[in-house]
């Protein structure tokens, strides 16, 4: 029943199991029948980045998922949501986001994750800085003009 559904939010220093996430939202449960992950990872960005140190707030980036997670429970049928963000300095290959969305159909799901995911990139309160490969001074990570435009699209028409 959408509303009902409370978000599971995290923002962590330490990886987490992508498998073990989606048992614990789905495990004895009949009434999901669709469940969309998203999980991004840090690329190395072809060999010139040595690690992404991700910075937040703390309590204010989990209050900030939880403002777009609620309103992803208000607008698509969920029947659980999980999402987490790691901080810290992270090495290409590791996880960075997770993003797990069950519903009884499966476009509810995809449309939630997605919607999440938009968010969290445009809009999450993080700070990204670049740790080079060669030891050159990386810079802060400016926000790209297609991420705000990708989250842009879901804003309602009263907005």
């Amino acid at each position: 029943m959408a509303g009902a559904v409370v978000p599971a939010i995290r923002v962590q220093r330490e990886d987490f199991d992508v498998a073990a996430e989606i048992a614990a939202l789905t495990g004895g449960r009949a009434d999901i029948g669709a469940v969309v992950t998203f999980s991004g990872l840090c690329r190395d960005e072809a060999g010139t980045l040595s690690a992404l140190e991700l910075e937040h707030y703390p309590g204010m980036a989990e209050a900030e998922i939880g403002r777009i997670a609620a309103e992803a429970v208000q607008r698509w049928p969920l029947q659980g949501l999980t999402v987490i963000h790691r901080h810290g300095k992270i090495v290409p290959g590791e996880n960075i986001v997770l993003v797990v969305a069950a519903s009884a159909h499966r476009q509810a799901a995809f449309e939630a994750a997605n919607f999440l995911m938009d968010y969290l990139k445009s809009r999450a309160p993080f700070w990204k800085k670049e740790h080079r490969a060669d030891s050159s001074e990386g810079g802060w990570v400016e926000a790209k003009e297609a991420d705000d435009e990708a989250a842009d699209r879901w804003k309602k028409s009263d907005e």
